[in-house]
């Protein structure tokens, strides 16, 4: 199978599962994740129709960026290509990151958030708010970043005083054991918690985004109400 026939077959999937619960793939933003492949791969998945990359190491996502804004002639923020970020960012990686990418998923700590703030105010020439994403650790995993969902709250309440931040929405990855219904549960309480804030949010804080499933849980995601699915290993294979 080529990566066409492997995009397709990701997106006939997102379809089914979204008409199951009566959602609309239009709610619905795949990303694939490009950590797995080297640029001609993902020249061949953007060439398929999917525009939309997931990097998840900083220099990776340098490097590719790079390549594509080498190979178009153009800088990558002027290209159709969208990168997101969906690993864990560095403070020191923030200034060469920044200007690269469309969204970060993986904020997961106000140390993070303001430095995030910080760089786009020295950038001058009054930039947009970049927009990010809260990743939480729904499951609890030592071995996970993210915030706990109790610490979520004070994160929201402190966003005012970012200007040059906007935060779009969560983040949150299944437990690695307990199947589906584990997943359900964590993608449920994902959602839950971001219902709960979005009715005293403050007004630079959205939360449409739910940044939720990945190969192997997307379609669950998808029933939880994910708006954004990160697809790796079934593009590839």
């Amino acid at each position: 199978m080529s990566i066409a026939d492997n995009l397709h077959r990701v997106q006939d999937r997102i379809a089914r599962a979204a008409e199951s619960v009566g959602r609309s793939t239009n709610e619905i933003t795949l990303v694939g994740v490009t950590k797995y492949v080297d640029s001609n791969a993902a020249a061949e998945l953007i060439a398929a129709g999917c525009t939309e990359l997931g990097e998840s190491r900083p220099q990776e996502l340098w490097k590719k960026a790079g390549e594509f804004a080498s190979a178009t002639g153009q800088t990558t923020n002027q290209a159709s290509i969208h990168w997101h970020f969906i690993g864990h960012l560095q403070r020191n990686k923030v200034a060469r990151t920044l200007p690269l990418v469309t969204l970060i998923h993986s904020v997961d700590s106000e140390r993070l958030l303001a430095a995030i703030d910080a760089d786009r105010a020295a950038a001058g020439d009054n930039p947009l708010p970049i927009p990010v994403l809260l990743e939480v650790n729904t499951s609890g995993e030592a071995a996970k970043h993210g915030l706990a969902p109790e610490e979520v709250d004070s994160i929201i309440a402190s966003a005012e005083r970012y200007d040059h931040i906007r935060i779009r929405g969560l983040m949150t990855m299944a437990a690695l054991e307990g199947g589906a219904a584990m997943a359900a549960r964590n993608f449920a309480s994902l959602r839950e918690l971001r219902d709960r804030l979005k009715r005293s949010a403050p007004n630079n804080v959205t939360l449409d985004g739910l940044s939720m499933g990945m190969s192997g849980d997307f379609e669950i995601g998808i029933r939880e109400g994910a708006t954004i699915v990160r697809i790796g290993s079934l593009l590839w294979e």
